[in-house]
């Protein structure tokens, strides 16, 4: 039995009596009462669909590591939200049959928050840190010698009475999530034995996982509805099980749960997702560039200024997708959209390279 460890009021279980972190409450995150995001993540790496260069990887350190009968070497997995990290994370335990717990980098403010974790690591066991960029420095720090020695260091007293102890850990894994690999520090990310960066998936993939987990939710889904709804996901498990979930409530609601392509498109439609999966506001960002900026170049802040949202919000969840898209572009001088951004917001563009001419040059004023 995997058994998976959470400090904090915040992470346990309604049915979970609350504990201080030196009596941590132990629940099977795979158990009864599983909601959708657990039933649909698989448990086991042969399970998954997509990353096999990275499955193939993880299964090698996995198979040799049980072979010498050895703790897992550290792990840090990097790539953008919802592209699997937390699923190959929690999937290890299982092929290595061991206890694992999960924290949050976020909550990882002082050395005394991953305490609790490092001494109640069992011997073989998985410590899963998501969000692993966000811990502060003398969090970081203090993880050094546990990652490579099993052990920590603790000041006792203070002044001229002050003293170090040092408290041995059993052998335990650290399996690191981030999705901004370049806020770890060097000296962290050098601890970790394998770095594993998880890439967007291919249609046909997104198609096989969102017909897999129709069937874990009882829903009849044809072949061509799964592609569609593949198609609009941008490449991401995590969305295309949203646009699964959407699609079948569209289909309960309206077509006695049958989804077809044709309920698909609707549903999708209704959401406000087109064929490139972009939602309402990455075609708003795209149209307010055309019709006030004359497609550019110019300034996020001009763009978020306009639209009445924060530049963050542009820069961190709607232009990764554009750019990735090849729909709008960063000049030296400011974002402009493409030949391509524009035909997919209706605007007639004669030809790519006539388009393009004089307008990305650094020295054009």
């Amino acid at each position: 039995m995997v058994r998976e460890t959470k400090f904090g009021g915040d992470e346990l279980s309604d049915s979970t009596d609350a504990r201080e972190p030196s009596a941590p409450s132990y629940v099977d995150s795979f158990g009864g009462g599983q909601d959708d995001d657990a039933l649909l993540r698989p448990t086991r790496m042969f399970d998954m669909v997509g990353q096999r260069e990275v499955y193939a990887r993880i299964e090698i350190a996995v198979k040799a590591a049980q072979k010498r009968g050895e703790t897992l070497g550290h792990i840090l997995f990097d790539g953008p939200p919802g592209l699997g990290k937390t699923t190959f994370a929690t999937c290890i335990p299982h092929e290595l049959g061991v206890d694992f717990q999960i924290a949050n980098g976020a909550t990882m403010r002082a050395p005394k928050d991953i305490v609790p974790y490092l001494t109640n690591a069992q011997e073989g066991s998985v410590l899963f840190i998501d969000e692993i960029h966000r811990m502060q420095k003398t969090v970081e720090e203090f993880l050094y010698p546990a990652m490579e020695d099993f052990r920590i260091d603790i000041a006792v007293g203070e002044g001229v009475n002050a003293r170090t102890l040092n408290i041995p850990l059993k052998p335990f894994t650290l399996i690191g999530a981030t999705t901004r690999t370049g806020l770890i520090s060097a000296p962290l990310r050098d601890r970790f034995q394998m770095r594993e960066h998880l890439e967007f998936y291919s249609v046909g993939e997104l198609a096989e996982i969102v017909r897999r987990n129709a069937k874990k939710l009882k829903t009849k889904l044809d072949d061509q509805a799964a592609i569609e709804i593949a198609k609009r996901s941008r490449g991401t498990p995590r969305l295309a099980n949203n646009r699964l979930r959407w699609v079948r409530d569209y289909a309960d609601a309206t077509a006695n749960g049958d989804v077809t392509l044709e309920v698909a498109r609707a549903a999708l439609e209704m959401q406000g997702v087109d064929e490139m999966g972009l939602d309402g506001q990455d075609r708003k960002f795209l149209e307010t560039i055309w019709r006030v900026f004359q497609g550019g170049p110019v300034g996020v802040e001009a763009v978020a200024h306009t639209m009445n949202v924060a530049p963050d919000s542009l820069v961190d969840e709607v232009e990764p997708y554009l750019l990735r898209s090849e729909l709008l572009v960063r000049t030296p001088r400011g974002r402009r959209l493409t030949a391509k951004g524009l035909r997919h917001i209706g605007v007639e563009v004669a030809d790519d390279a006539e388009f393009n001419v004089g307008t990305t040059r650094l020295f054009d004023f």
